[in-house]
């Protein structure tokens, strides 16, 4: 079995993490940029951010057979923050870069103006770069923010079939479906989806256009979720090229949209800048 997971922080994650996903199938990943879990105090807290997403990150998913790509954005919880929309300016350059396959997360967390101009922004950011969007749908008014965030899509000049919406549920995913987007499902231990629930809509919803992530970080979360939710498939009828479908050939496709997708690893290299995976010894 082979698992794409479309949107992962593993910036938050260990290295037993990484070994873990791999022994479960995991062999390539999007980790999209977000924020920190406290305030960043500057727009320079990104750049380290997008560097370590373009560097580090990569050296260190190579070092357990993994393929690492990433996403890259001002999220929508920092767009309220004055001391973070700078950052804005800088995407540009970055977004030019290799490892970037879409703009993400974007989206909305409370519905603010200030979102609204960040997501208008970066929907544009997308479009001039040829890159897809990664999404966030709010965690709060579902309905109202997957709506609003639909509406500002198809002002915009991205196509809606270059979006991934993302953190739906039985709520939204209708509405979502019908606006021609990508369809996200996060499954969590607790919040968010659990695997049952996602395959009760596969079930109803088909395998086509959905993907399946674990969105794991540093918060109450499992890196594994997206094999729980192969083995659910499988324990509920749906055959190997259905799970095949969701959770490798549908994420393939949507980030192949980039032209930067590069599944195969070659032999990483035993440093990044230096450093390696392992610590201590000679």
């Amino acid at each position: 079995m082979r698992i794409f997971d479309p949107h992962i922080h593993m910036t938050s994650r260990t290295t037993d993490d990484y070994r873990a996903m791999y022994d479960a199938g995991v062999r390539a990943l999007v980790e999209p940029s977000f924020w920190l879990g406290q305030p960043r105090t500057s727009p320079a807290t990104f750049l380290d951010h997008f560097d370590s997403l373009l560097g580090w990150e990569p050296f260190r998913a190579a070092q357990h057979g993994i393929a690492h790509h990433c996403a890259l954005a001002l999220n929508p919880k920092e767009a309220n923050d004055l001391r973070c929309v700078p950052v804005l300016d800088e995407l540009p350059r970055y977004l030019a870069k290799d490892g970037v396959v879409a703009v993400g997360e974007i989206g909305y967390d409370s519905l603010t103006p200030a979102e609204d101009t960040a997501l208008a922004a970066q929907l544009q950011l997308a479009a001039d770069h040829g890159l897809p969007a990664l999404v966030h749908t709010p965690h709060r008014d579902k309905l109202t923010g997957l709506r609003r965030t639909i509406d500002v899509v198809r002002e915009s000049a991205l196509p809606t079939d270059r979006v991934l919406l993302d953190h739906l549920n039985e709520t939204t995913v209708k509405e979502a479906a019908d606006s021609g987007a990508w369809l996200g499902f996060s499954v969590y231990p607790d919040t968010k989806m659990d695997e049952h629930r996602t395959v009760a809509i596969l079930k109803e919803y088909g395998t086509g256009r959905i993907l399946v992530n674990s969105a794991a970080d540093w918060g109450r979360s499992d890196p594994l979720k997206t094999r729980a939710v192969a083995d659910a498939m499988l324990a509920a009828g749906f055959t190997d090229d259905d799970v095949d479908q969701v959770l490798w050939r549908n994420p393939v496709a949507f980030y192949g949209l980039s032209g930067r997708l590069h599944l195969d690893l070659p032999t990483p290299p035993d440093l990044h800048e230096g450093n390696s995976v392992l610590r201590g010894g000679e």
